[in-house]
């Protein structure tokens, strides 16, 4: 019987995994039978499955937010490399549904988005995006600090090399977008969704600005301001809980601004007014820099994904192009355009690293669920990025004033090294 039972169980999985070309993989089943996949080589990592539900998630009915749901519930675990057991999902994910799968999938897209709509309001209204913002980012400081690191900074770091700390390449990127701007002391400086306060921080601290950051969630308004404090910068640095869309009437233009992993929330449907207010800030011959995720118009685009569910509630990736066609329809000139998708990948490598290493720690801030959430999706983020669904771009534009940019003629003095500092706290906790 026993045998008769693993020569069913080595069939079933030999044709669920039929035609896959990933990575290593080995499965181990709730009463330790295990199993490996011989096509693909030695497992890098081990698919733990705990239930017999999750087994069906896994490979009778899959779907993202099933499997998602199961690893977070614990049925489903990863020992190993976790971003190695994406090429797997993508491969499930992948395989032909049939009528009545694709008939549910549909249905339950369907419940989903009129249940949102219902709990939250209508997509990107100002009330379902403070909503989204609170969901995502007002977790307690104390969840992020043990791996975002030094600069509490929540957005792709920027790597010199692979021998670069977390807390020195995201030092390297503040003050990569400070250079791409070229800010200079006493000149007026927003920072769009400013988290908890590291590019103002940054900028008041080794450029001299008059720094003010604006952000939808109160947690991270009130840790800036601590940091702000605490760094001796009040004079001169700011983080006010305000929508940017309650900015479009302020008197006094700013002469440079920067948004970093904010655009995402904005919606398709809110680029030209998202532009049209930047633009509507910034004096004449000012720059903006706008650091954003946007999707690869070649990759899939699943409707009922985990991370518009339980993650980014309301989130949707635009691609490059409608990014920059908005920013140009409102009058915004295109200056430079950088992706930085390898640098996100690294980035979410050592958010993961630091995660698994603190979970001791995290799951004492935070219960189990929240903490497996995060480490699926900041994992899965760096899975994408690395098939090149999804990229990370800084693209800086500017308000010509009467055909004049503002800018020089080159981009040198961006890697022109500063000056020697004095030891400064502006990443003080």
């Amino acid at each position: 019987m026993a045998d008769s039972q693993e020569v069913r169980r080595t069939r079933y999985l030999e044709a669920v995994f039929k035609g896959y070309d990933g990575p290593g993989i080995g499965i181990r089943l709730w009463d330790g039978w295990r199993w490996t996949c011989a096509a693909a080589g030695a497992p890098v990592c081990t698919l733990v499955v705990s239930h017999p539900k999750a087994l069906a998630a896994l490979a009778a009915w899959p779907n993202e937010v099933r499997l998602g749901e199961a690893f977070v519930r614990g049925d489903l675990d990863v020992e190993g490399d976790i971003f190695s057991v994406f090429a797997v999902v993508e491969h499930l994910l992948n395989r032909p549904l049939t009528w009545s799968q694709r008939l549910f999938s549909r249905a339950a897209r369907g419940v989903f988005a009129g249940a949102e709509w219902l709990r939250r309001g209508a997509p990107h209204s100002k009330k379902r995006d403070r909503a989204s913002i609170e969901f995502h980012y007002d977790q307690p400081v104390e969840f992020f600090r043990p791996w975002l690191g030094r600069t509490l900074v929540y957005s792709s770091a920027y790597f010199h090399n692979d021998c670069d700390s977390l807390d020195a390449a995201q030092e390297q990127k503040l003050e990569l977008i400070c250079q791409k701007l070229r800010l200079q002391p006493g000149e007026r400086f927003l920072d769009i969704g400013c988290g908890w306060g590291g590019l103002i921080l940054h900028a008041a601290a080794h450029h001299g600005v008059r720094a003010e950051g604006i952000t939808l969630s109160r947690s991270q308004a009130e840790t800036a301001e601590r940091r702000i404090a605490q760094a001796g910068l009040a004079g001169r640095c700011r983080a006010d809980l305000r929508d940017y869309r309650d900015l479009q009437h302020e008197g006094d233009p700013f002469d440079k601004i920067a948004s970093v992993g904010m655009f995402e929330h904005v919606g398709l449907r809110n680029l030209p007014l998202y532009f049209r207010i930047a633009r509507g800030l910034l004096r004449p011959g000012g720059a903006f820099l706008n650091h954003a995720i946007a999707r690869n118009p070649t990759a899939p685009v699943r409707e009922d994904s985990f991370i518009a569910r339980y993650v980014f509630p309301g989130g949707r990736l635009v691609t490059l192009n409608e990014a920059i066609g908005a920013a140009e329809s409102q009058g915004l000139e295109v200056r430079d355009v950088e992706n930085l998708r390898e640098h996100y990948e690294r980035t979410l490598r050592r958010w993961v690293e630091g995660l698994r290493r603190n979970e001791t720690t995290l799951l004492s801030v935070v219960p189990m669920t929240t903490y497996r959430t995060w480490l699926l999706y900041l994992a899965g983020s760096g899975a994408a990025f690395r098939r090149g669904d999804i990229a990370v771009y800084q693209t800086l534009l500017s308000r010509p004033e009467r055909g004049l940019s503002g800018l020089p003629l080159t981009r040198a003095d961006w890697y022109e090294p500063r000056p020697a500092e004095e030891p400064s706290h502006a990443s003080a906790d």
